[in-house]
């Protein structure tokens, strides 16, 4: 061991400072000289087509430069849609969005046009007077209705609602069950919620015309991959982009997309030449961004009398929406991720994407993976309740053991590559958080609540997240000649605290303080290369790389100073800045040796090190890391308003080897919260028609402060196997398992009514009406 451990340790995050002092920089803080602001025309039908749209009123509106539809763009355009953006070889052809609405409006919020104005407030006024000829035509917002013969298709020129089908199996699911001596069917919907950081999403163009520059500042999770689609679809090359991502007041999923909007803010800043920003409003952000689920499930599970697991099969219905951004990753992730930390032996599952007349469905935090976990939690549950068994002892009968790791399923995950769980005790887990809750004392806790006419319940849910996701993820560790050891990456930092994490890796190696090294991402100018932040990957992907090119630059700095200190470099050390020898006084700093790598005309460099104290490293995997949560929940539910508070709610989460244990317990504390607003609160309501009902935050709910218990995180650490850190990700885990566990404690509190909940959100109002539909002689 090094003399300075900067891994493991509660560094105060780096990034805090300008947002304490009100001094943070996201995109709507960014002003230019004759910037000029958008607005757009968004439909209001759930589906029509569009017979004319008249906009030569808004255009005469004082203050209005423009009014654009897809035909006024299309001359710097390459195509009136989106490219898919990820690869796939399965999926139909032209399913992603249109940069604005050609023919047919497909769901309420798509963009028909744009209007470009002094300012938003004239750009409003002006989407007021844009006239648009619609002719209604029947929606389709059920995607169960969707598959029905007949249905009413959700767009006029494909041949059916279906978009695809595919099994997720192994072995012989429907075999084991009719051998099973027990069987129980279970039929689930989970609902669709949206990601809601604080900041929507927003955009800045400003195209040059002197050297036909296009800087673009988007308040995004992929900046590179924006880079790439808008360069694209404008016709550009790598030199003539360039994407910048300012502060970023979080991502959840919502902005690891390229949306139509930041194409067309980008058409129109090249055509008018000059600088053109939109910023969404949380009502378009309800209607317009990303949303996640809603998906059906039946499932059927084989059981022996001790309650293990003999196999389960099933179907899953997942909306998909009217358009596909990505793929179909959202499904695809909720399908492996049903067998969990469990031993399945046989298990099938057919999965159905449908489109509907919805805005699109694309991951939210926790990528399917919640879902996954909330159908197989469910289904132990209703075994447990079947054999009259402890619903802790259900799961420790059918959890992998701790002998059995490294697990490798018979599933893969979309990179092809096995989904082995390299790492863990997944029964000691579970031990803990039933320690760390005391549930060896909820009995007493219950009876005595009982006595005063008090319902208290505990829940209990384990779940796996997939993290880590590759291919891979840039960095280049550079010391400059002023002695600044500075970090650029192609992850992205979104709140998270990226910038802290990097700067301790670094400082590990290079023995420089964290507060003194700057962490740069965000920017295409940097660095070439770059994925972004999603799936929980950024501590394991950038991570390692950092990890890596920061080991190579040490050994650099040692080998140069040992040449330029006339000694060995198994006898030097990094001291703050210093390389040198312990016990002499002979030393350089980092500076110094950057310098006399920098080289000077005409004269000789130091023998046998190459120019420069930098490293650039892409550490590359396709394998997923695996780090098991459990979430041990007690709450009450009053039988009399069908209100849900929670009392007491202990967490255990494998994260591997943990970089800063405070930025750690944070990460599980948001994911949490957000599990929790899945559970009991966020419902994007739509009607028969495909209409959103709540589209302000008075309608769709989000957890409050008061909503929210104290939290007792517990981390444990196994150290992943599939990377040079040891890292598995955290970003996303916290909200895996919660909506699970609430909801097992919900009808643990309501046992004696003999309540199911097979929905979630699980709102007072449904919950009121299970209780009284329930029979007064099972009360």
């Amino acid at each position: 061991m090094r003399k300075f451990s900067y891994i493991g340790h509660r560094q105060p995050r780096l990034e805090d400072r300008p947002f304490l002092l009100g001094a943070g920089r996201f995109v709507d803080d960014i002003r230019k000289p004759y910037l000029v602001e958008a607005a757009f025309f968004r439909s209001s039908v759930a589906h029509g087509l569009i017979r004319s749209i008249d906009a030569s009123r808004a255009r005469a509106l004082d203050g209005v430069h423009a009014v654009y539809t897809l035909a006024d763009l299309r001359p710097v355009l390459t195509a009136d849609r989106l490219p898919l953006q990820f690869p796939s070889t399965v999926l139909p052809p032209d399913i992603s969005p249109f940069i604005l609405a050609d023919k047919e409006v497909s769901f309420v919020g798509e963009a028909i046009a744009l209007v470009i104005a002094d300012n938003r407030y004239v750009a409003e006024d002006a989407l007021e007077l844009v006239e648009a000829d619609i002719e209604e035509l029947p929606a389709i917002s059920d995607c169960r209705d969707a598959l029905a013969v007949g249905a009413p298709k959700a767009h006029i020129d494909r041949p059916g609602n279906l978009l695809i089908e595919f099994v997720q199996q192994y072995g012989d699911a429907k075999a084991a069950i009719r051998a099973a001596r027990r069987r129980v069917t279970i039929h689930l919907k989970q609902h669709r919620g949206g990601a809601h950081p604080i900041e929507c999403r927003g955009v800045l163009a400003h195209f040059e015309p002197q050297d036909g520059m296009l800087t673009v500042w988007s308040s995004t999770q992929l900046a590179h991959e924006a880079r790439y689609f808008i360069m694209k679809m404008l016709g550009l090359d790598e030199n003539q982009i360039r994407v910048i991502t300012p502060d970023v007041g979080g991502g959840f999923g919502a902005k690891f997309i390229l949306y139509p909007e930041e194409v067309a803010i980008s058409a129109a800043s090249r055509l008018l030449q000059r600088p053109v920003k939109w910023i969404e409003d949380r009502h378009e952000h309800l209607m317009a961004s990303i949303q996640e689920r809603d998906q059906y499930w039946t499932l059927e599970a084989g059981f022996d009398d001790s309650g293990r697991l003999a196999g389960v099969q099933g179907d899953m219905i997942s909306d998909g929406g009217a358009y596909t951004y990505q793929g179909i990753n959202l499904a695809y992730n909720a399908s492996t991720n049903v067998p969990g930390p469990y031993v399945l032996p046989h298990y099938k599952l057919r999965v159905a994407v449908v489109e509907t007349n919805k805005v699109g469905t694309a991951p939210v935090r926790g990528a399917g993976y919640p879902e996954g976990c909330f159908a197989m939690e469910r289904l132990l549950d209703e075994i447990a309740r079947e054999l009259k068994l402890d619903r802790a002892e259900i799961r420790r009968r059918n959890l992998v053991p701790a002998s059995a790791m490294p697990y490798q399923t018979p599933m893969q995950a979309r990179s092809s590559s096995a989904i082995v769980y390299e790492s863990g005790d997944f029964p000691a887990c579970l031990e803990l958080a039933l320690k760390s809750g005391d549930y060896s004392g909820f009995a007493s806790r219950r009876a005595k609540a009982f006595s005063e006419g008090r319902l208290l319940g505990f829940g209990i849910a384990a779940g796996l997240k997939g993290t880590g996701r590759g291919p891979f993820e840039s960095a280049i560790v550079r010391i400059g000649r002023s002695g600044r050891v500075s970090v650029y990456t192609g992850a992205m930092a979104m709140g998270q605290g990226l910038k802290t994490v990097l700067a301790q890796i670094t400082a590990e190696q290079i023995g420089v303080r964290p507060e003194h090294i700057s962490v740069v991402c965000g920017d295409t100018s940097t660095i070439p290369l770059g994925l972004g932040g999603f799936a929980s990957r950024q501590t394991v992907t950038a991570g390692s790389s950092t990890h890596l090119a920061a080991r190579t630059v040490r050994e650099k700095a040692i080998a140069a100073a040992a040449i330029l200190l006339e000694t060995a470099p198994d006898k030097l050390e990094i001291q703050d800045g210093m390389v040198g020898e312990p016990g002499k006084n002979i030393s350089i700093s980092l500076g110094d040796i950057a310098d006399s790598l920098a080289g000077a005309p005409g004269y000789k460099m130091p023998e046998g090190v190459a120019p420069g104290l930098e490293a650039a490293v892409n550490f590359e995997t396709s394998a997923l890391s695996y780090g098991i949560g459990v979430h041990a929940v007690e709450l009450e539910v009053d039988p009399n308003t069908g209100a849900v508070k929670l009392h007491n709610y202990a967490v255990v989460n494998d994260c591997g080897r943990v970089i800063n244990p405070m930025m750690a317990e944070g990460q599980i504390h948001g994911g949490v919260v957000h599990g929790i607003g899945n559970a009991l609160f966020e419902w994007m309501g739509y009607d028969s028609n495909a209409q959103p009902l709540t589209t302000t935050l008075a309608d769709y709910l989000l957890p409050l402060a008061s909503d929210i218990p104290m939290l007792d995180v517990n981390l444990v650490e196994f150290p992943s196997t599939k990377n040079p850190l040891g890292v598995k990700g955290i970003g996303e885990s916290g909200t895996v398992p919660a909506a699970a566990a609430i909801v097992s404690g919900i009808e643990d509190a309501l046992q004696h009514y003999r309540i199911r909940i097979d929905e979630v959100p699980v709102n007072p109002a449904r919950l009121l009406k299970l209780i009284r539909d329930a029979s007064p002689t099972t009360c």
